[in-house]
């Protein structure tokens, strides 16, 4: 599935909007303990270890939207956005939005 941040694909035509799709992963607050917890792992004022579940969030929230997208018989998601937001005081949602479409 080709997932792009631009509104449009270069060189190719859509010929289908399917609409917005979307996909979200929550950290709890064991992350934070967890970070806290190791902050012998910083390292130059970075911890791998909040970095690794960062990653992981956004690449669940993005497997997520893509499946959406595949489900509405889209071959590409253009318009991505990623947003980084807090929920409560000790958890950290990542979502990704996008428009599911068909290109030729």
């Amino acid at each position: 599935m080709l997932t792009l941040t631009t509104p449009n694909i270069e060189g190719k035509k859509i010929t289908r909007y399917y609409g917005i799709v979307s996909g979200e992963a929550i950290l709890g607050a064991n992350v934070f303990k967890d970070f806290f917890a190791g902050i012998r792992d910083i390292v130059g004022g970075r911890s791998a270890a909040y970095e690794n579940e960062l990653r992981e969030a956004k690449n669940i929230a993005l497997h997520e939207m893509t499946l959406q997208a595949q489900q509405m018989g889209a071959n590409a998601i253009v318009a991505v956005d990623l947003d980084y937001e807090t929920v409560g005081q000790s958890m950290l949602m990542v979502s990704a939005s996008g428009t599911a479409v068909f290109y030729e």
